[in-house]
């Protein structure tokens, strides 16, 4: 009994050490420092964020929803990303596996990894439902379940790296090349920040994936070769620790994603995190062991303070419409210009309506609201006007859901003036108004039907005058005649 718990607690540190291990090789990881010029970083201020503040030689922000760089450091350079390249790995297993559940078996090729690789301790010959093997990939980092994903979607991992390729092509990927499955050490596989947060970021729009690499403990069934085991995240980014003993790296934001070194990438995470409706995603290539966390925190806040969530009046009262009225009073002494406010509907539909972005692109949004906003205006700018009396109508489509549709409304009275002419409204409802069918009679209308007749008798005496002037200039004297007396 003493020999057989003695082998069992051997046993157990065996697998908790492989567990927290990583492909690290048989060379010590490196250790990068800030440089020696580097300002001290303020965590009460995240926004004065430089570059030379990470440890991290390669690192990018981008925002998940849109793919906008937000800060970046030497993202272009080439670096290995040692297990980061299990986002391909499990997303691919993800898209190209119709049935996640069903049970697959680990081959003699699958576990035969290379020396120093984290596994996730599977069995040739072993059947484990496909799922499983997709958890224990990424939570455990797992180069074994890599290899047995690449065999189940391609049929062999030469293939399947293939379409690793093919797919890293596609998602805009230029300076990365894929040589295995799971990330162990090849001077030919190769990638930048840059094009692992655009792999991150189409992974990140898949719900299992999601689902997965946001979970911090799972369960793996047992198989025709293994009991039960509980396994759980390597990532201090996303454990927040104990009450006696709390995690100082751990980010109540995080949602993600992969962890991955050895002594030629140095320590390196893709990062995920959401607060208020913003979600971000880091690469860091090439930093320290803990300050892989420390520059995901700082790179997260960073972008965080970058973005603001505003409501379509909060962005409207930027830069509201000022409109020129005419007909207005000559005592007037804004001259008829009237700004024009926006009001929510009552019926509150606009209740949870947000506008969230940087806070640049707020300001730009302000500035061209035409571009943003659907405005309609829905009465004249002719005076009178009464102080909240609906002038138009302002649109917001929101990327998910119904338009919501604001009230503009005047934010003061304006006077007509007393001799202004009548406007065309004004004509219409005193035409329509009046039970007279006929207009009224006035010396207006009289001209109105008089004015042909007296233009025909004006031509008419103007001919005959014209006329008695011709006959008279017509007139000749007689001419004398001769006479001759014989």
């Amino acid at each position: 009994m003493r020999r057989l718990l003695c082998l069992m607690t051997v046993f157990c540190l065996l697998f908790s050490s492989a567990a927290l291990s990583e492909e690290t090789g048989n060379d010590p990881i490196p250790e990068p420092t800030l440089s020696p010029d580097a300002e001290k970083y303020d965590p009460e201020h995240p926004e004065d964020l430089m570059p030379d503040q990470l440890y991290a030689l390669s690192a990018i922000l981008i925002a998940q929803d849109t793919g906008e760089v937000i800060f970046e450091k030497n993202a272009d350079e080439i670096r290995y990303p040692a297990s980061i390249t299990k986002m391909m790995t499990v997303l691919l297993g993800i898209l190209f596996v119709d049935d996640l559940n069903q049970k697959v078996t680990v081959s003699d090729l699958a576990v035969a990894v290379p020396p120093g690789s984290s596994t996730m301790h599977l069995l040739a010959g072993e059947e484990i439902p496909f799922i499983d093997v997709l958890y224990g990939t990424m939570l455990l980092s797992g180069n074994d379940g890599a290899n047995v994903i690449a065999e189940v979607v391609s049929g062999s991992i030469p293939r399947f790296v293939d379409l690793m390729n093919e797919t890293a092509a596609m998602f805009g990927c230029e300076s990365t090349h894929f040589v295995n499955a799971h990330g162990y050490h090849d001077d030919y596989h190769y990638s930048t920040a840059r094009d692992l947060a655009l792999i991150a970021r189409q992974a990140m729009q898949n719900e299992t994936f999601r689902q997965i690499v946001g979970t911090t403990s799972y369960t793996i069934a047992r198989t025709n070769m293994q009991r039960a085991r509980t396994i759980s995240t390597k990532s201090s980014y996303m454990l927040p620790g104990s009450s006696e003993n709390p995690n100082k790296y751990y980010y109540q934001y995080a949602t993600g994603i992969k962890t991955g070194s050895h002594s030629h990438s140095g320590w390196c995470f893709a990062g995920a995190a959401e607060k208020n409706d913003v979600r971000l995603i880091s690469v860091v290539l090439f930093t320290g062991n803990r300050a892989r966390w420390a520059d995901t925190i700082k790179l997260m806040d960073y972008g965080f303070s970058q973005y603001v969530s505003v409501t379509p009046p909060e962005l409207y009262s930027i830069n509201p419409i000022t409109i020129e009225t005419s007909g207005y009073s000559t005592s007037d002494t804004n001259r008829g210009r009237v700004q024009l406010m926006c009001q929510s509907p009552a019926d509150g539909s606009a209740s949870e309506a947000r506008i969230v972005t940087t806070k640049a692109e707020v300001q730009r949004m302000a500035s061209h609201l035409t571009d943003t906003m659907l405005i309609q205006y829905t009465r004249d700018f002719a005076a009178p006007i009464t102080a909240g009396e609906q002038m138009g109508t302002m649109t917001w489509f929101p990327q998910n859901g119904d338009p919501v549709v604001y009230q503009l409304t005047a934010s003061r009275s304006v006077a007509r003036r007393e001799n202004a002419p009548k406007t065309l409204e004004e004509i219409v409802n005193e035409t329509y108004s009046d039970p007279n069918p006929l207009p009224p009679f006035s010396f207006e209308l009289f001209m109105i039907f008089a004015s042909p007749l007296l233009v025909i008798g004006a031509v008419a005496v103007l001919l005959r005058l014209l006329s008695r002037r011709r006959r008279a200039s017509g007139m000749k004297p007689p001419r004398p005649k001769n006479r001759y007396v014989k």
